[in-house]
């Protein structure tokens, strides 16, 4: 059924934070229903939709990040390709920002 991806441990780690973090939110949400707030971002906001901001956010951070990875590699004079768990770490703290000061 799966086999049409190539489940790498980057990619499979990534989406078990997904998951994690939907249930996560929805056991937060029965214990303690969310208010409006705002932050950083343009306008009031949800802990739910800031999660989705900061998912939004952190896949095209790895978009980008895989898409200029030879890139990355020519410019920098690397022997090999960085790693996507560069892109994981810096996708997982821009959804931290999000979450917390958006």
């Amino acid at each position: 059924m799966f086999d049409w991806m190539v489940w790498t441990t980057p990619v499979a780690v990534f989406f078990i934070c997904i998951a994690l973090m939907l249930v996560g939110m929805t056991i937060w949400e029965l214990k303690s229903p969310t208010t409006l707030r705002r932050g950083w971002l343009p306008m009031a906001t949800t802990r739910g939709d800031r999660l989705f901001i900061g998912l939004l956010s952190a896949a095209y951070v790895n978009l980008v990040f895989v898409g200029l990875a030879g890139k990355f590699q020519e410019w920098f004079s690397l022997e090999a390709e960085p790693s996507v768990w560069i892109s994981f770490v810096l996708s997982m703290a821009l959804l931290a920002l999000v979450m917390r000061k958006g």
